[in-house]
Order: C-alpha cells, then sequence, then structure tokens
C-alpha cells in the first residue's frame, strides 16, 4: 500500500512540470526564431538588391568631360607660293649677234660676273663715225675761236662794222655747240658699246638661257626685246600667302612661320612674317602677306609650293570643346553640365569652327564637368550617374 505524497513533494513535482513546460517552450521559440531568421534574411537582402538595382537602373548613366584652354599662340596652315627674292630677266642694251656666253642654266654667279659678248659692228661703225665727226665739229670751232678773235680786235679800231662780228660771234657760239653734241653721241655710242658684255647685277643662279651663238640679237624699241638670261637670288626666299580676313588683324610683321613640303618629309624651314599689302583683296577677302626665309643651302626652290605654319597670338584664350557634346535647341546652342549628380542645360556662344572642335567664346567654365554625347531629349534637373569617359576627345589644331 502506497503512502500518500506529502504537499511538500507535490509542489516540487509541479515546479518540475512548469519549468520542462517553459524550457520546451523556450527552445521553440529559439527554433522558431532561427527559422525564420535563416529563412527571411536572404529574403530581406534580395529585396534589398532589387530596390538598389532598381533605383540604379532608373538612374541616367552619363560621361563627363571638361573643356580644353586654347594655346597663347594657334597655328593655322595655308598654300604658300615661293619666289627667289630678287628675280630679273637680263636683256641686251644694244643690237648684234651673240658673240660668246659663258654661263648655263644652274650656274651661280656672283655681281659682277661676266655672261656673255655680243658682237655690235653697227655700234663700231657708228662709234667711229662719231668720233670723226667731233674732231671735225673741234676743228671748225677752234676756227671760229680765231676768227671771232681777229674780228673783235678789228672792232676795237673801228675796221668792221658790228654786225659783221656779230656774226663772228654767232658762228663761233654755234661751232662750240657742236662740239658738245658730237662729244655727247661719242659718249652714248661708247655706252652702248659697253653693254656689248653683260654682267650680272647680283649674286643669284642662272635659272634660263634663251640665246646661242650666232643668235641676233635686237635691242630695238619697236619690238619687244628677247630674254637672254634669268637670274635669280636664292640666298633668302620670299612665301607669298594668303591670310583669310578672320586672321588679318594677327598677320603682322615678326610673327613666327614655318614651311613644310613633300619633297621633304619632316623637315620644317624656319622664317617670319615680313610685311603685308595693309588691304584685303576683294575678290578672295584675305590679306596678301610676305613671308622670309633663309635658303644658304639652296635647298628651297623658286616656284615651289609650300605649306606656310603660321603662329599666330591669341589674345583671349577661347574653351575647345568637341562637337559631340553639343545640343542644338530652340533657345540655341547649349550643352548639359553635371552639378550634385543632376543636369544642367546652360546656353554657350560659339567662335570658330575646327571640324571636330568648336571655340566656346562665353557660357563655359574650365571646371565645368559637360556631358559628352547627350541625349536629344535631356532636360535640367535629371538624376545622373557619372562614369569616366575612356575615349579622349580629338583634338583639333588651334
Amino acid at each position: 500500500m502506497q503512502s500518500p505524497e506529502s504537499p511538500s513533494t507535490r509542489v516540487s513535482s509541479t515546479r518540475r512540470r512548469i519549468s520542462r513546460r517553459w524550457l520546451l517552450v523556450g527552445a521553440l521559440v529559439a527554433a522558431v526564431a532561427l527559422t525564420l531568421s535563416f529563412g527571411l534574411q536572404p529574403r530581406l537582402q534580395a529585396r534589398e538588391n532589387l530596390a538598389k538595382d532598381a533605383a540604379t537602373r532608373s538612374t541616367m548613366v552619363v560621361s563627363v568631360i571638361r573643356a580644353k584652354q586654347t594655346d597663347a599662340t594657334r597655328e593655322i596652315v595655308l598654300p604658300g607660293n615661293m619666289r627667289a627674292y630678287s628675280d630679273t630677266p637680263i636683256y641686251a642694251r644694244t643690237s648684234g649677234y651673240l658673240k660668246r656666253w659663258y654661263v648655263d642654266i644652274g650656274k651661280r654667279v656672283k655681281a659682277g660676273d661676266l655672261l656673255a659678248e655680243i658682237d655690235t659692228p653697227e655700234i663700231d661703225d657708228q662709234l667711229q663715225q662719231a668720233r670723226a665727226d667731233l674732231a671735225n665739229a673741234e676743228a671748225e670751232y677752234r676756227l671760229a675761236e680765231s676768227t671771232n678773235t681777229r674780228w673783235e680786235a678789228l672792232l676795237k679800231t673801228d675796221s668792221v662794222s658790228k654786225q659783221e662780228v656779230e656774226e663772228r660771234r654767232g658762228a663761233f657760239a654755234s661751232r662750240k655747240a657742236a662740239v658738245e653734241a658730237a662729244r655727247f653721241n661719242v659718249a652714248r655710242l661708247q655706252k652702248l658699246q659697253s653693254f656689248k658684255r653683260l654682267t650680272a647685277p647680283f649674286d643669284g643662279v642662272i635659272t634660263a638661257r634663251n640665246t646661242d651663238i650666232g643668235a641676233l640679237v635686237d635691242a630695238g624699241s619697236s619690238t619687244p626685246s628677247r630674254e637672254l638670261f634669268h637670274l635669280a637670288s636664292t640666298q633668302r626666299m620670299r612665301v607669298y600667302v594668303n591670310v583669310p580676313q578672320a586672321y588679318a588683324a594677327e598677320a603682322v610683321p615678326g610673327v613666327e612661320a614655318e614651311l613644310t613640303l613633300a619633297e621633304y618629309p619632316g623637315r620644317r624651314f624656319k622664317g617670319s612674317l615680313v610685311r603685308n599689302t595693309q588691304a584685303i583683296d576683294t575678290a578672295s577677302r584675305t590679306l596678301l602677306a610676305e613671308v622670309e626665309v633663309p635658303n644658304p643651302t639652296g635647298e628651297l626652290l623658286p616656284g615651289a609650293y609650300a605649306e606656310v605654319h603660321l603662329k599666330l597670338g591669341v589674345s583671349n584664350r577661347a574653351l575647345l570643346l568637341p562637337v559631340n557634346a553639343l545640343l542644338f535647341r530652340p533657345e540655341g546652342v547649349m550643352v548639359a553640365l553635371v552639378k550634385q549628380e543632376r543636369t544642367e542645360l546652360v546656353k554657350i556662344a560659339l567662335g570658330r569652327d575646327f571640324g571636330t572642335e568648336v571655340e566656346v567664346v562665353s557660357g563655359l567654365a574650365p571646371t565645368d564637368d559637360i556631358v559628352i554625347n547627350p541625349s536629344d531629349s535631356l532636360i535640367s534637373g535629371v538624376s545622373v550617374r557619372v562614369v569616366k569617359d575612356e575615349a579622349a576627345p580629338p583634338k583639333a589644331k588651334s
């Protein structure tokens, strides 16, 4: 027969049962919490990632650049025509036949060098006749002088009339004038005879010879004379360029210039602009300018074509922007700036067009971030995300 439980035993047993129940409930709650934690966390993370991705996708991605400043000097390239510093045809000043020539094309000569000799038999004969006429005039002058002296003496004794003395004075003055005329005629023919020797007027190179031995040389004024030689001074060269009106104010004497020629790849011949016409040609709207280039070795040839690189000064440095950053709107030309991750459209004023780049004269600062390749529908206030532009904008000549 079992003995009845005591009250204290029953209380202890009840407490143990309650404790087990709470432990079971706590374990169950912990299991549920762990299950919820490990099951909901990936879902919450996925939802958060999805929200971030949606926000990222809804933000426009743009590339930005900054405008470049132009250099203090800009270079323009113009076609140029090269000429010798001094260039002259050589004609004969006396008629005859070419007796001998001493230089041919390509020959370098010094000032005073003999180029050719002309045989002038007619001039020689005329000179001899002029000398004879001078001798005759001098003889008649001496006779008139002595006659006039005698008649002056007779007049003092009233042996002759005053009219007869005046006649002798007139004859004497006439003979004196005849002598002077004969002397000048001899001097003229001597000068013509001296022209039978053709000499170089300056240092240079013979670029043409248009005569040969025995050729008739006619220096008459009734028909155009024939050019015998052509002489060019090539120690310095003149290069003529037509500067567009837009650059005329900067194409002043002293501007540096360089020449490039196809036959000398990679080489540049330095020179400077020395003068211009100070007038715009109304037909071409250009300013004719002359560039002087030293040519001590004679590599540059007269008549050649060259590209002239003029280094013009810039009074106001502008900004250069690639054309694919421009937006054309009814309000005018605009660009899109990025400020605090939002777009802002600003109007700009353009200067010169270099093809791949344009000059911006107002509306931009060098520190502005400019959207490259903007959408035509882009407006101000759009939220954007900036990425680095890997492709550098092309560089234009300035």
